[in-house]
């Protein structure tokens, strides 16, 4: 079954996407409805518009990737679909679609975790990867480490006991004023500033913890900006306010600049600290994250000193997709793995 296609559908938190992938590698369609405009007013994703969109958008975009591919119904292998974890309102939305497709066709499912698919994605249209290897996976919702021995073969090593990656790069990207989503805005900003104008806080746990913290420095840089609130002694006078329009647009970008710099520091050296353990051949960058431009240069170098291969996915494949679905279902179907029609939606991850 090299050649074999699968039908994938994503629906995980606020992208609905179906794709069709052949062989586990060649992507024949992939077709994306983002939402961003729909919750960029409340500078994050809103659980219940997010679920009212996939149902709007989920017949679509499924016509979609079928026309754009080629491939009759008749002709795949199997139905994919994203079953954990993610917002579990819109996790329902493609589940269903997707149990209604299989039985419909008389297709094998195949439920499919986020996070796994997200350390695949770096496979799509490109060369197998050469495991064992250490993927870093970081998004809005997740970031983890993760020791991987094939495509379906994952352990986790450490994840964030607070704020992901992510959403600390939406949630400061708010404070800057600068937009949603955060991190191309960062991204963006950050390439006229300084990344040493400000030291902000490496929260690196303790030992060689591969844990995440982003809280902290998310809040470091709510102080910068606004002032640090406490307590003040009889007498004492109230300390000057502070505030974003205190800042002028360079400072903007230095703060944007440092704040990206300290993220991106905590992630190499965890990566470091992940494919020492493993014994890596390879490091594997995954999720939203991994389309900003700073981590992949530092992850590029990070490959070079450790003499491994670093595998990222092509800029498409960095956000939520259906193809990375697709992908690593037919590792599954190749294996003879198979979900029956009762297959659960799951809002985080099971260990």
């Amino acid at each position: 079954m090299s050649g074999a296609a699968v039908l994938g559908i994503e629906t995980s938190c606020d992208e609905t996407a179906c794709a069709v992938v052949a062989g586990g590698q060649h992507v024949l369609a992939s077709a994306v409805a983002s939402q961003i405009d729909l919750h960029a007013r409340y500078g994050g994703v809103v659980p219940e518009i997010a679920s009212r969109a996939h149902i709007e958008a989920i017949n679509s975009i499924i016509e979609r990737a079928l026309d754009e591919s080629g491939v009759a119904p008749a002709d795949l292998d199997g139905v994919a679909v994203t079953h954990e974890p993610g917002l579990i309102g819109s996790l329902l939305i493609g589940l269903t679609a997707a149990k209604t497709l299989a039985w419909a066709w008389g297709k094998p499912l195949v439920g499919v975790n986020h996070v796994y698919a997200h350390a695949y994605a770096a496979a799509l249209d490109a060369e197998p990867i050469d495991y064992p290897a250490a993927a870093l996976i970081c998004s809005g919702g997740h970031t983890a480490l993760y020791r991987c021995d094939s495509p379906t073969e994952l352990a986790l090593l450490g994840s964030t006991i607070d704020d992901a990656a992510g959403e600390a790069f939406d949630k400061v990207a708010s404070i800057l004023g600068l937009g949603y989503p955060g991190g191309p805005a960062i991204d963006q900003a950050a390439r006229d500033g300084d990344p040493a104008a400000v030291r902000f806080p490496r929260t690196l746990l303790k030992g060689q913890s591969l844990d995440f913290s982003f809280s902290g420095l998310k809040t470091a840089v709510l102080y910068h900006v606004r002032g640090v609130p406490g307590r003040r002694r009889k007498g004492e006078a109230e300390p000057k306010k502070r505030g974003l329009e205190s800042f002028n647009r360079q400072e903007i970008a230095d703060i944007a600049a440092s704040f990206q710099a300290a993220v991106v520091d905590v992630l190499r050296i965890k990566l470091r600290r992940a494919a020492k353990h493993v014994g890596a051949r390879t490091l594997i960058l995954g999720g939203g994250v991994s389309a900003n431009t700073a981590l992949r240069a530092v992850a590029a170098a990070l490959a070079e000193r450790l003499g491994c291969t670093l595998r990222m996915p092509a800029m498409e494949y960095c956000v939520d997709n259906a193809a990375m679905t697709a992908g690593l279902a037919w590792h599954y179907l190749r294996a003879g793995h198979t979900d029956g029609l009762d297959l659960a939606a799951h809002a985080t991850v099971r260990r």
